[in-house]
């Protein structure tokens, strides 16, 4: 009885909402089936079956997915019009049943509706967490973690051995995002016994897996897929993990007066005050914290190891890399924050990888917070909007020969990165663009930088660079689906390191 019941509410929904909408001109799109709607065409790789399905019904396409309205956008012209020329309508973010339970009922700036709320937060961020001026006073520390990774690296070309470049590069990359937000270092057991980054990578596919009860939400209650138990159990533990960050904060804030302020201190300082516009309380500071950690653990590590392993594929890029560096910086020191603006050609390589491999295939989701003509489609009010990041970077229109990794093509060419360009959206684009921009390019920059200039790197096994396995593995970032294995040969002249 309950499954005929939903049946029938289901058929009325899409009854309602076809004769509302029926004499208003939709996008074009694939017919779906009735409940399902074109949920069944979405596959391990939801952008490339997206992009498939554009191909042959339009830059701007409607389909249901479920019960919910979706357009999916995968053209720069397309982009611009929704997050530019329509940016406000489509600033919200829809209801989403893995943040509820992972970020505090949607309280980050992630998943966070569109309101004052999300706009005071993001203010709070941009000024206060992720401002030039508290970036730089990372600096230091972001030194010290990339000196560590070169001292693990080094060790392993002196032994010769091949070593697992992702897992070290998410390493540093994690312990850099730990320090930065909470002023030290956690062991990997320290969140739960499966390990930190583990937890982390877990919270994220989650929330990028598709959830049948996102999509028809009278069914959700009966968590078909047991997803909605593994949210609960994984915000728990994120849960409890903060609650003991903040705790350690709140109890040694008197000895910290000297030390840089982390991102916990700053959010503390806002924590129950009526002086404050911000006016933080614990489940605030809480889904900011995992939105800084989520966004920086993640995106730079895979960013970073994608631009190793474009480089090693193709030596001669790599070569003209570490020309670069040895006229820039010389052979016998490390790459140093201050050098970052002279190096043009590691811009380059950076904004190529990013094109090719975007760190976000799909963009976290829009949603339409009125009625809306978009050119000569009509998008109605609570539309979920897709933008096919990972299509808009391979357009043709827009690049030449879009599937080569070609750092060349950004020679001479003003392209802003932060998105006011369309056809290329690595962060995102308007209200929703992604604040730590700045960060995540300058670890990116640094690790990177470090890992051309200090040793040449071969594949293990007398592989030959054209056989490297470049498979993606999807997700709300998309990582190697198999981990970089190379060997190092240390390349500096100096002997300190």
């Amino acid at each position: 009885m309950i499954c005929i019941a939903i049946f029938l509410v289901s058929l009325a929904c899409l009854w309602l909402w076809g004769f509302t909408n029926k004499n208003k001109k939709l996008p074009p799109g694939p017919r779906g089936l009735p409940i399902l709607g074109s949920l069944h065409k979405l596959g391990d790789n939801p952008h490339l079956d997206l992009h498939k399905l554009s191909q042959k019904h339009g830059p701007i396409m409607y389909l249901r997915l479920g019960l919910v309205p979706t357009i999916v956008v995968s053209s720069p012209q397309a982009a611009e019009l929704f997050l530019k020329t329509h940016d406000l309508v489509f600033a919200s973010r829809p209801p989403h049943e893995a943040a509820k339970y992972i970020s505090w009922e949607q309280r980050n700036m992630s998943f966070g509706e569109y309101g004052p709320y999300w706009r005071n937060m993001r203010k709070m961020c941009t000024l206060e967490l992720l401002s030039q001026t508290k970036i730089n006073s990372f600096r230091r520390m972001r030194q010290e973690e990339v000196e560590s990774l070169i001292n693990v690296l080094r060790e392993a070309a002196n032994d010769g051995v091949a070593v697992d470049v992702s897992a070290k590069v998410s390493t540093a990359s994690a312990d850099m995002s730990c320090r930065m937000v909470f002023g030290k270092k956690y062991d990997d057991k320290d969140l739960d016994e499966k390990g930190f980054k583990s937890v982390i990578q877990e919270g994220m596919q989650l929330a990028a897996t598709p959830n049948i009860g996102d999509y028809i939400p009278y069914i959700g209650k009966l968590d078909l897929q047991g997803l909605t138990r593994r949210m609960k159990a994984v915000g728990k533990k994120f849960d409890e993990f903060f609650e003991k960050v903040i705790d350690d904060h709140l109890q040694s804030s008197e000895n910290r007066e000297d030390k840089v302020k982390d991102f916990v201190d700053v959010m503390l300082g806002f924590l129950g005050t009526e002086e404050s516009e911000y006016r933080l309380e614990r489940p605030n500071i809480k889904a900011i914290l995992l939105d800084m950690l989520a966004g920086s653990v993640d995106t730079s590590a895979t960013a970073i190891e994608w631009a190793l392993s474009e480089l090693i594929k193709h030596p001669r890029v790599m070569k003209k890399l570490q020309m670069e560096f040895e006229s820039v910086v010389g052979m016998k020191r490390m790459v140093e924050e201050s050098d970052l603006d002279k190096l043009e050609y590691l811009d380059m390589v950076i904004k190529e990888t990013m094109r090719i491999h975007p760190v976000a295939p799909l963009l976290i989701p829009h949603q339409s917070m009125e009625d809306c003509m978009v050119g000569d489609f009509f998008i109605p009010k609570k539309s979920r909007v897709i933008i096919n990041a990972w299509a808009i970077m391979r357009d043709p229109s827009a690049w030449s020969e879009p599937e080569k990794f070609w750092p060349e093509r950004f020679e001479g060419r003003e392209i802003d990165i932060k998105g006011r360009d369309f056809h290329f959206i690595p962060f995102g684009s308007g209200r929703r663009g992604c604040p730590g921009l700045q960060l995540g390019l300058t670890v990116v920059r640094l690790v990177v930088a470090q890992l051309v200039h200090c040793f040449d790197w071969k594949l293990p096994n007398k592989m030959l660079a054209s056989e490297l396995d470049m498979t993606e593995e999807f997700g709300l970032t998309m990582p190697r689906a198999n981990h970089l294995f190379a060997i190092p040969t240390y390349r500096l002249q100096n002997e300190s390191g």
